[in-house]
């Protein structure tokens, strides 16, 4: 049957209104700030074929690796009952980076009576439920949260390491309740292998909590209106985001569009340039995104597994297809996204991946955006800061006690053919917070003596790129701290005649004032009284000009 079409709106907002609820009850419950605070985190409903029904405005870097996170479960799981929750981080099967923890529920209806009949869906096969899917979950809740530690080289774990092993405890697809019942001795494994315990277990039950609010919703919505009704209009979603998907293409011109831009390799104090290459095709009504071309894996944690790779082309198609389009596994259809094993951008183990779902995946942004600029001129901003600036500290406090913490950084977006681009905005895969000064002075023994916009950081043009900021940490106990950046050597680019913007720049400012300037990638012990100044990137200019004429700079 043809879904009524008021009624497919209702669900796009039902779904996804479930999805944004269980955000905020994980950001509400959470324990660390880089969860409460700046909002690293993404949650997400699947149908029972683990096919996205919608997924809530967080994180872009989470969209193609948390479709990979659900199908790693269920290659896994068969045998799925209610209270059940797995878990796994690891990148080469369905995760990310190994910070990014992913949980994955499943949501049981089919015992639910229909809303109108009274009977079980069971019971009425040929009726209004003649959707309902056999016995088994119908649906999966999911969620995937930044854990300011799991345990690797460095606080933080995001180190400069070169092999997989490196970077934290590395967890495949395992049963972490069942039944309900907590499996205590895989917990305190995890627990045992991270710097924080305690908050790792409070974000991994604010994680829970969150599923228990998506559960709980969706049970409201299967008996107000049926569990069936629940699973056609999950699939009629899904379709219309396609039918959209492919509308919005097919308006593209056709042809085949490509575009290099490097990343900033950095090894034993020394920078390379690793490109990254991408044709885009345009065929009708779907797109490729080849990665031929692109340098094998490098000797560093800059490597990024496929499902990083598809998460920002996905991004890309996503910005360009419009709003309107509900996000959901009929968006990414029309998309293939090809790249040769080994690749940066489709890393094998045991290759180290810290970075690439951080900074690889702006640079994969960067590439695409730029190929589809040629394709659609009047649609393509010029390149943004093109990095998340991570910063990773941790040490003892004035007790003994364990701290890590983690943030990544604004900086300025690209201008674009209506007008100026943000300052001070995390651009395309972030999407997060600056953690605020409060928070970050209350929860650990750092202090801001720096927080302000970088004048003059956005590239000139017609449309001026936005600015990046400057964030300077004064050090109050002996600290190891991690930079993990880019755009150090090689400035954001700007479009249709506008100038790049300026790069970055790490500072290590000592007690007697004198600077040092650092690597885009260093790892560093400071003690009491040193400030490390984070100088982030603007945004790339659009149009040839000054733009003074239309806003006075």
């Amino acid at each position: 049957m043809a879904p009524d079409p008021i009624t497919l709106e209702l669900y796009r907002h039902r779904f996804s209104g479930i999805a944004e609820e269980m955000g905020i009850t994980l950001q509400r419950t959470s324990y660390s700030p880089n969860i409460k605070e700046r909002l690293d985190f993404s949650c997400a409903l699947f149908d029972g074929a683990g096919r996205l029904v919608a997924q809530a405005a967080h994180i872009p870097a989470h969209l193609g690796a948390m479709p990979d996170s659900v199908a790693a479960a269920l290659a896994v799981f068969d045998h799925w009952q209610p209270g059940d929750v797995v878990i796994l981080n690891d990148p080469y099967f369905g995760g990310s980076h190994l910070p990014d923890i992913t949980l994955v529920s499943p949501v049981f209806l089919s015992e639910l009576p229909d809303a109108n009949t009274g009977e079980s869906d069971k019971k009425n096969p040929e009726g209004r439920n003649a959707h309902a899917s056999p016995p088994g979950p119908q649906f999966f809740a999911a969620s995937r949260a930044h854990h300011a530690d799991v345990g690797g080289m460095s606080p933080g774990s995001l180190p400069l390491s070169t092999e997989l092993f490196q970077e934290g405890i590395i967890i495949p697809p395992l049963k972490l309740y069942e039944g309900g019942a907590l499996a205590e001795s895989l917990l305190e494994l995890i627990l045992r292998n991270v710097r924080t315990p305690d908050e790792r277990r409070g974000d991994l039950a604010a994680q829970r909590a969150a599923h228990a609010v998506g559960d709980r919703r969706l049970h409201e919505l299967a008996s107000r209106h049926g569990s069936g009704e629940l699973l056609a209009y999950a699939s009629h979603l899904q379709e219309y985001s396609e039918r959209l998907t492919r509308a919005a293409i097919r308006s593209w011109p056709d042809g085949r569009y490509s575009f290099e831009d490097p990343i900033e390799s950095v090894v034993d104090g020394r920078t390379t340039h690793a490109p990254i290459r991408v044709t885009a095709t345009v065929s009708r009504d779907s797109i490729t995104f080849d990665f031929s071309g692109t340098c094998p894996s490098i000797y560093g944690s800059l490597n990024a597994p496929l499902s990083v790779t598809r998460s920002a082309c996905y991004y890309v198609v996503r910005c360009l297809v419009g709003e309107d389009v509900p996000v959901n596994a009929g968006c990414f259809a029309p998309v293939l996204v090809d790249a040769p094993a080994g690749c940066l951008v489709n890393a094998r183990p045991p290759a180290a991946v810290a970075g690439g779902n951080v900074e690889t995946s702006q640079r994969i942004t960067d590439a695409v955006f730029g190929a589809l600029a040629q394709a659609l001129p009047e649609r393509v901003a010029a390149a943004g800061q093109g990095t998340m600036n991570n910063c990773t500290m941790g040490g003892e406090y004035a007790d003994g006690s364990p701290w890590t913490y983690y943030e990544t950084l604004g900086g300025g977006m690209g201008a674009h053919p209506q007008g100026n681009g943000f300052s001070g905005a995390h651009v395309h895969m972030s999407n997060t917070l600056n953690t605020p000064v409060e928070a970050l002075e209350m929860a650990y023994p750092l202090r801001l003596t720096r927080y302000h916009l970088r004048e003059g950081s956005g590239g000139r043009g017609r449309h001026r790129g936005g600015e990046g900021i400057v964030r300077e940490y004064e050090i109050l106990r002996p600290t190891t701290a991690t930079i993990l950046s880019e755009r150090r050597a090689i400035a954001p680019w700007g479009l249709a005649g506008g100038a790049p913007a300026a790069p970055g720049r790490n500072l290590l400012i000592d007690t007697d004032g004198s600077e040092e300037e650092l690597s885009s990638k260093v790892t560093r012990r400071l003690q009491p009284g040193q400030r490390l100044r984070i100088e982030t990137p603007g945004g790339g200019g659009w149009g040839a000009g000054d733009g003074s004429e239309k806003d006075g700079r």
